[in-house]
């Protein structure tokens, strides 16, 4: 496996899969969180505009003390629940041959965003960079440098602006004058070790892991996709999601992030003011609010506190829309326990999007 690579693009494992229909394509997303594991499998039609569709979602238990932190602790415990959630799944067998993807919490992940025209030459020493593996020696210096670890005990990934759709340089209007900017490369890294303890157990649960993502990209590419689908005023609108290990927050307009916020951390002394980074700039804004609602309430936030604090309405989040059939909704799974299923969603998004 290299280096550079949370894992390698693609995966050997993954053949073809004839206990699934050709013409769509499914992954999978799996969330370990400490209180339980959370599955969540779609698809979506190949060459189609259409929207994802949910073929099936779950969780089961976890015991205490089997997560603390992005350390799994008893990594048998955590394989057990797997296991258990993947055989409630009717076409479980199928698992073996879709893209599977599982979450690191965002406080062992770092971060950076920055020009390529700026790591290509301060950074880079005047070497000019331009298919994407040739960043990979600037983008291990700097994951180094923001991690304070050795490129031996580190997983990384790195991505550009307007990559999916093929350009490199994004375009746009600014007082009636076009303006060409220089792509922007995100760059994500975390200690290997637990990208590891992530492989081995989806292993010993029967499940190829195609990648390793962050909870907080995860939750915002769920949050996203839901709002730009199922809400009426997309252009611009708020997303919150509640993590164990933060509370985090984005502005997004035109596909864009505005502002975002993680509390605690940053420079925010409390959550409020987190809230204000990223306030509702126009009447017709809406806010989507998924993860773990408990952990807002223990804070003393409801929907409709943070929804006071944007400036606009807050809704929680809800994948069951892109539901095919709602009958294994029930019980813990249900409707009211959807908000925490939004890292599991945008885990399987990313391997049916990609």
């Amino acid at each position: 496996m290299s280096t550079a690579r949370l894992l390698p693009r693609g995966n050997a494992m993954l053949g073809k899969n004839k206990l699934l229909s050709d013409k769509r394509r499914f992954a999978a997303g799996i969330d370990v969180s400490p209180r339980e594991v959370r599955l969540v499998i779609v698809s979506r039609k190949r060459r189609s505009a259409l929207p994802v569709r949910v073929e099936w979602l779950g969780a089961t238990p976890l015991s205490v003390g089997a997560m603390s932190g992005a350390q799994l602790v008893d990594r048998a415990a955590v394989a057990a629940a797997l296991s258990s959630l993947c055989a409630r799944w009717p076409r479980r067998r199928a698992m073996r041959g879709m893209p599977c993807a599982m979450a690191i919490p965002g406080g062992a992940t770092a971060i950076a965003t920055f020009e390529l025209d700026d790591i290509a030459s301060p950074r880079g020493r005047g070497r000019r960079v331009g298919e994407m593996d040739e960043l990979e020696p600037v983008m291990l210096e700097e994951a180094e440098r923001l991690c304070g670890l050795g490129r031996d005990a580190l997983s990384i990934d790195w991505w550009t602006s307007g990559e999916e759709a093929g350009r490199r340089f994004d375009r746009r209007s600014n007082d009636d004058t076009s303006v060409r900017r220089a792509p922007r490369v995100t760059l994500a890294a975390a200690p290997r070790r637990h990208l590891e303890a992530r492989v081995e157990v989806a292993a010993c649960a029967g499940v190829a892991l195609a990648a390793v993502d962050g909870e907080p990209l995860a939750a915002l590419r769920a949050l996203a996709y839901t709002a730009e689908h199922a809400m009426p005023s997309r252009d611009r609108y708020a997303a919150v999601w509640a993590g164990y290990d933060g509370i985090y927050g984005w502005r997004i307009a035109d596909r864009t992030v505005e502002a975002s916020f993680r509390f605690p951390g940053g420079d925010h002394a409390d959550l409020e003011s987190a809230l204000g980074a990223i306030a509702a700039r126009g009447s017709r804004e809406r806010a989507l609010v998924g993860g773990d609602l408990r952990l807002l309430e223990r804070v003393g936030l409801s929907l409709a506190d943070i929804g006071e604090r944007l400036g606009c309405r807050a809704e929680p989040f809800d994948c069951t829309p892109f539901c095919i059939d709602s009958s294994f909704l029930a019980g813990r799974a249900g409707v009211l326990h959807a908000p925490a299923f939004a890292v599991a969603f945008g885990l399987a998004l990313r391997g049916v999007m990609e």
